[in-house]
């Protein structure tokens, strides 16, 4: 083994640890590794960004851009209001919106997939009186599997086809995923629908709201000769820290004041309105000595109606609350909004909500200025949990931006055009004809990808020129020796599986898929069917919630606990590996 490949297999071991540690986010892991190469010289300099302008990166972020468009123009909902019916039975609402999930995530990001149709799920859950656990996990799957199908259905596919590119000298074409992926992916929705939600343990808090806190709302006035007066609003901040009361705003002569309140200055009568738990509004009254203006006035969660809204958000990996505190990201005074309860794992975080570290696939609820929602919403990254009047283009556009798309896909299908030139066209369309503003394409584009495919690339191509790929595949091909290729070709799968339920699946795809095709040339067979082994497997992320974001999504909205998803994810991926290696045999023979 020579230095180079020591310093890049310690390289990417020490992404993987990072990666599966999680106290840092993925792509800061990826670049801090690839300037690290750099330095270390296996990384040559003049490589060290190109990952940033490879074709996989351009079409993970134009593809983000093109889904954003076809939700705005009223595409999706088009689908979901006209075939989703909350009268149904469970097993049939799970196979038709896990068929709609699962054939938008073919043709867009399927995280954004989710997003649109969690609210959607969870509310039609709520209409038929039952928990939303026993179908955000099927939904989940079914969006995972989806995008198998095609080549900018996921990451994974789009890494392979650019490295069949630069190794064998031609691309996976956009449907060439679909004989393998297709059939996977219907293999395993009939199973979701049929048989695996019945493997999910019921969770008795997975249906209920946040809003179930117990906050409450309540005014309390500032009495005659009181020492607040002459302060400002902004002044009692320390004490409401203290007695965990959220200050929302002030009632002056008949009128509420939000947001801007906390620059008045206290006068006597004036009622200041608080949110806190009954013990910590006492504690906060006593130690200023404020009354209550009208014993009646102290309502269970009454703000809404009255100036402000209630939303509840899940929290992504990739949001800007994720990691933090409502108090130290200042969400009460840059947002005007005011962090009420948290939920995570089915459980409700009572105390010092404003002082919790939020964490991915946390439940928010969060008061907000009336229709402000929309804004705090995207400032904070999240993704609602109800529908929140998302602004929609003019109802004609939605056949011209279908049009658009299928038009850019059927050219690339052809070779007509090179795919990443045929989104980008259709970016441009979008803009010029008015479905999304052009000041809002950078918001939709998910960078902590971007920057780690950039980063992730070169590292892989370092590591397959030093000779590290074929070193590993060679030990894969050793270990395996005697045993036809067809078995070979199940062990690089239930390997490359593996990693993807635990780490990255972009990740491991950029290690997996130059292993794959080292091990095809040293078999003396095609690398094409490896390829496909890896690009299913590196999908296949289902049991754990870390193994795919979409995973991480359900996680709290559920209700889940880490091992429930191993109860539905291992014999679907037992499926998946029993459907997909007959396929790839047959479609992608040896």
């Amino acid at each position: 083994m020579t230095t180079d490949q020591i310093i890049l297999f310690s390289l990417f071991g020490g992404v993987f640890v990072m990666l599966l540690w999680g106290r840092f986010r993925y792509d800061l892991v990826a670049f801090s590794a690839l300037l690290i190469g750099v330095v270390l010289g296996v990384v040559p300099v003049k490589d060290a960004f190109t990952g940033f302008g490879h074709p996989a990166t351009i079409i993970v972020a134009l593809v983000l851009v093109v889904s954003a468009g076809l939700v705005r123009s009223g595409a999706v909902f088009l689908i979901t209001r006209t075939l989703v019916d909350s009268a149904r039975s469970l097993g049939s609402h799970i196979a038709i919106i896990g068929s709609i999930g699962a054939v938008l995530s073919a043709f867009m990001n399927n995280v954004a997939a989710l997003a649109l149709l969690m609210p959607v799920d969870i509310q039609t859950a709520r209409k038929a009186g039952r928990s939303p656990a026993k179908s955000l996990m099927p939904l989940s799957f079914a969006t995972i599997l989806g995008g198998m199908a095609t080549l900018i259905g996921t990451p994974p596919n789009i890494i392979i086809a650019s490295i069949r590119e630069e190794s064998l000298g031609a691309p996976f074409k956009m449907f060439d995923f679909a004989p393998v992926g297709g059939l996977t992916a219907l293999a395993g929705l009939v199973f979701v629908a049929l048989i695996g939600w019945r493997l999910i343990p019921d969770r008795e808090d997975a249906g209920k709201k946040v809003s179930d806190l117990g906050q409450y709302i309540a005014e309390l006035t500032i009495p005659t000769e009181s020492k607040l007066i002459g302060k400002r609003v902004a002044e009692l901040g320390e004490q409401a820290e203290e007695s965990d009361v959220a200050v929302l705003g002030l009632i002056r002569d008949g009128k509420r004041l939000y947001g801007a309140a906390r620059n008045y200055t206290l006068r006597e009568g004036d009622a200041l309105v608080l949110e806190a738990t009954p013990d910590a509004l006492d504690e906060f009254r006593s130690a200023l000595s404020l009354k209550f203006a009208d014993e009646k006035r102290e309502e269970h969660l009454n703000a809404a109606g009255d100036g402000l809204d209630i939303i509840e958000v899940v929290v992504p990996e990739t949001a800007r609350i994720a990691g933090k505190t409502a108090q130290s990201l200042g969400l009460a005074w840059r947002q005007g909004a005011v962090l009420m309860g948290i939920s995570r794992k089915g459980q409700r975080i009572r105390s010092q909500i404003r002082k919790t570290i939020v964490e991915p696939g946390d439940i928010l609820l969060i008061l907000v200025r009336k229709d402000s929602g929309p804004d705090v919403i995207d400032w904070l990254g999240c993704l609602p949990l109800a529908d929140r009047g998302l602004v929609v283009t003019a109802d004609s556009k939605v056949w011209l931006a279908i049009g658009l798309f299928a038009g850019a896909v059927l050219a690339a299908s052809l070779g007509l055009i090179y795919l990443p030139i045929a989104l980008g066209l259709v970016v441009v369309a979008y803009v010029l004809a008015k479905i999304i503003p052009i000041s809002e394409i950078y918001t939709h584009i998910e960078w902590p990808v971007v920057v780690l495919l950039g980063s992730m690339i070169p590292l892989g191509a370092a590591l397959d020129t030093s000779g590290g790929t074929a070193l590993i595949a060679n030990s894969l091909v050793s270990l395996t020796s005697g045993l036809p290729a067809w078995a070979v070709l199940t062990v690089l799968m239930l390997v490359t599986m593996t990693l993807s339920d635990v780490l990255n699946n972009t990740a491991t795809t950029i290690v997996a898929a130059p292993v794959g095709i080292q091990m095809a040339q040293s078999l003396g067979v095609s690398p094409d069917p490896f390829l496909m082994a890896v690009a299913v497997a590196a999908s296949s992320a289902f049991l754990t919630p870390i193994g795919h974001k979409n995973n991480t999504l359900v996680l709290g909205p559920g209700g889940y606990h880490f091992g429930d998803y191993w109860r539905m994810g291992l014999p679907l991926e037992v499926i998946v590996v029993a459907a997909s290696i007959p396929a790839i045999l047959l479609f992608w023979p040896l």
